[in-house]
Formats: C-alpha cells, structure tokens, sequence
C-alpha cells in the first residue's frame, strides 16, 4: 500500500503544480459551457435552433483549431503559442456576457472555438515533452482531475447562474486567465530547445513538404483517430437519444444528470479497476484503445437490449465509462510516446479528425431519433462504437512486436 506522502513524492513538485492549475481551469471551464444554450435562449432571446447552430460554429472553428495549434507549436514556441492562446481566449470569455448583438455573439463563439482548441495540442504536447518518464500516469492523472473539476464547476454554475448569467463568463474567464499567466510564469525560464530537446531547431525549420509526409505516415495516427472518431460519434447518444427518451418517458431531469454524476463517480473510484485492466492488457496501448471500443459497444448494446429499465442505463453509463478511461488519456500517451518532435502536429491531427465525430454525431442521433426514437439511436451508436472495435484493431496490426503483442514504435 502506497502511502499518499509516498505517492506525492512519485512526480516532481512542478508536476504538481501544474495539475493544481488544471483542475482550476478545468473547474472555471465547466462554468460555461452546460449554460451556453440556455444563455442563448433566455439572455439572447434566440430559437434552439439558433444555439444549436452557435455551437455548430464553435465545433467547426475548433477542428481548424486543432490543426493549426499542432503545426505552430514548433514555429511560434510552446510558451507563446500556449499563453497567447489562453489569454486570447479569456478575453473572448470575458467580452461574450456584454453583447448583446447575435452577430458578435456568433463571431465570439468561433474565436472561442478556435482559440480553446489551438491550445489543446501543445498543452498535451508540452505534458508529453516535460515529464517524460512519467507521462503515461500524468495524462491520466490530468484526465481523472480534470474531470473532478468540470464535475464540481458543473454544480456550481447553476448556483451561479442563478445569481447571474454574466457571472458565469466572468469566473470562466478569470480561470482561464490566470492559467495563461500560470504558464507564463512557469515556462519564465523553459526554453523550447530545453522543453523538446536536441531535434528542436531541426523541428522548427520543418518545410511544408516534410509537413505532408508526416500525414503521409498513415500507420501512425490515421485508424486510431478514425477509431477514436466513431467513439466520439456514439457518444452523442447520450444527449440526442438518451436524454430525450427518459424525460419522454416522464423521469425528471434528475433521472438524466445522475447519469452523468455516476460517470464522475466511476472515472475517480475506478482507478484501480482501470490499473488492473492496463496490467492486464500488458500496458499496451494499442490493446487499450481496442478495448475502449469494445467497452462502449457492449455498454450501448447492453442499454439497446434492455433499454425498459432504468438501471439498463445506470450499467451501460458504467460500462461505457470503462471504456472513457482507456482512450482519454491513452491517445495523447500513444502520440508523444511514438512520434517524438512530431507530436504537436499529430495531435492537432486526431484532435481534428476526433472532433469531426463530436459534431457529425448530435445531426445523426437527432435525426435517427425523430425518425424511430431511442432504439434507432442506441442500434447507430452501437454499430458505430463496434465499427471503431474494427478501426482500432487494424491500428494495432502496425504497432505490434512481434510475439508480444505490446505497442512498439515502428
């Protein structure tokens, strides 16, 4: 048994820091985000309709955002390209509550999109470089408590809400300011040669032809990112199918959000089931995200099977859950652990490709569920998530050692 002095003293005190800023962030970020609809519709007096297509906007500029973060991080520098980006997009934060124009609103939700998703890809990228030996555990320790924050912003913000929507932005901002200034300060004295190594300079003077070879580098990225899509793409079930379905059924909204409380229950309680399954699979991370898929097939088939039942639900938010854990943090592990200086600008990749699954999936569900209703949704997203099973599966084919079956670089 680890004692927690021992385990604090596992990971470097900057490590720490720098997950204690994450959490706030995190925590800040979670203030918006359930409320922008509803802000919409009440503050701005728009149709759902028209907040349905706000967010639209912002999921496209933030798939433009992805890839355009991944390949400046070498040519702009991680700390430029990081804290401009936080501080750009806290400023968008703090102006959205003091419009009241649609157009400006529109124009701010895409330059928030953009600018959240250019500092995704180096934010990972920089854990990756930083805390090398390490990272495999830190990204999942950055997702578990990041998820702890966006659990607790998420019941606050309605509390704040009610004392004002503008409040809301505000306490968004400010989180997101003061992670700009954390990163300012914390990377005062990191170069990026420091930060990335001996293959920076090479790295920053990289031409737009050897940029097209790396995408060329298929193996690496292509079925992962596809895989990883198709997940993204069935989970929007639980929104646009789910969702609709219990409170058509008569179950309060309740019923709906402790689904979601189960969720942060599970990713922080089960850690050590998570631990055991990784051991199991031999830490292989090509294992993980196969697994992952399977996690959500079978949970959204359980659910299709046996959807009468409440608890149908519970188990199947249990089970898909399981499978959040093994692809969450393991895509960005795969990424900075096999593509070295490169991993910025494949990160920015998947993340684009991820997020196209994110915004193609609401329009399916939506219209699956108008058409048959909820078994019409859960059959698509079980389909899909098994499809991913598939997608996964041929990633591994190139990751494979031979005779052990563990990921290896190629």
């Amino acid at each position: 048994m680890i004692s927690p002095a021992s385990y604090f003293r596992r990971y470097p005190r900057e490590a720490w820091m720098f997950l204690v800023a994450s959490f706030i962030n995190a925590s800040g970020s979670a203030f918006m985000w359930p409320l922008n609809t509803l802000y919409v519709h009440t503050v701005l007096g728009r149709s759902m309709t028209e907040a349905g297509f706000a967010l639209m906007l912002q999921s496209l500029a933030g798939i433009i955002g992805q890839f355009v973060g991944g390949s400046l991080f070498h040519r702009l520098g991680a700390k430029r390209l990081i804290v401009g980006s936080l501080l750009v997009q806290g400023c968008i934060q703090l102006a959205i509550p003091f419009t009241q124009n649609w157009y400006l609103y529109l124009a701010l939700m895409i330059g928030l999109g953009f600018t959240f998703n250019l500092s995704s890809p180096a934010i990972q990228a920089f854990i990756g470089f930083r805390w090398k030996e390490q990272r495999r555990e830190l990204f999942n320790i950055v997702y578990v408590s990041n998820n702890l924050g966006m659990a607790i912003g998420t019941s606050l913000a309605g509390v704040v809400a009610a004392i004002s929507f503008q409040l809301t932005f505000v306490l968004n901002s400010a989180s997101t300011l003061l992670f700009s200034l954390f990163f300012f300060l914390f990377m005062k004295h990191i170069s990026h040669h420091e930060l990335v190594g001996e293959s920076a300079g090479q790295a920053q003077k990289r031409s737009g032809r050897e940029t097209i070879q790396l995408l060329v580098r298929y193996q690496l990225y292509l079925f992962m990112a596809l895989g990883a899509g198709f997940i993204f793409f069935s989970t929007t079930v639980w929104n646009t199918g789910v969702a609709p379905y219990l409170t058509g059924l008569g179950m309060p909204l309740a019923a709906y959000s402790w689904l979601w409380t189960i969720n942060g229950i599970v990713i922080f309680a089960g850690q050590p089931i998570t631990s055991w399954f990784k051991r199991l699979l031999r830490q292989s991370l090509s294992a993980q995200l196969v697994a992952s898929a399977a996690l959500y097939g079978a949970g959204f088939g359980f659910i299709l099977l046996f959807h009468g039942s409440y608890t149908a639900f519970v188990l199947g938010m249990i089970i898909t859950t399981f499978g959040e854990m093994l692809i969450s943090p393991t895509i960005p592990t795969f990424i900075t652990e096999k593509t070295g200086d490169a991993a910025p600008f494949y990160l920015g990749v998947v993340g684009s490709i991820t997020a196209l699954g994110r915004l193609l999936g609401p329009l399916a569900m939506g219209y699956m569920f108008d058409r048959g209703g909820v078994e019409p949704t859960l059959l698509l997203a079980t389909t899909v998530s098994f499809t991913a099973v598939l997608l996964c599966l041929v990633h591994a084919s190139f990751h494979r050692s031979k005779g052990s079956g563990l990921a290896r670089t190629r």
